[in-house]
């Protein structure tokens, strides 16, 4: 069973920086893309960055040059360094994978709150 936790949220100020984690296991038929998705309050769950198996990168244009989205494949493991925090940025942040077979897995989320 896939498990995906997620760790580094908490209360920043604005312009201050945050790194998020997601420790992936029970990972069945290898992994295609992971990403980092957040939903603010009444708003819809928005990709903020993803990574693919080849290392692709995209990222959402509100975060573009501020966020930098990476893995270490070795411990199976997402990272979302987030700099030059905005209130604007303030969410809950979800970890996603998707695997070999095109089947999707979510974290439980980490809330990001920015004062500003």
């Amino acid at each position: 069973q896939v498990q995906l936790v997620e760790s580094g949220g908490g209360l920043v100020q604005a312009g201050g920086s945050l790194r998020l984690s997601c420790a992936a296991s029970g990972i069945i038929f290898g992994i295609n893309a992971m990403g980092w998705y957040r939903q603010a309050p009444g708003k819809q769950r928005e990709l903020v960055a993803a990574i693919t198996r080849g290392s692709s990168t995209n990222y959402a244009d509100s975060v573009k040059g501020r966020f930098i989205i990476s893995r270490d494949n070795a411990k199976n493991t997402l990272y979302l360094q987030m700099n030059s925090l905005k209130a604007d940025d303030t969410a809950v942040y979800y970890c996603s994978l998707t695997n070999g077979a095109n089947k999707d897995y979510w974290g439980q989320g980490t809330q990001v709150t920015v004062s500003s």
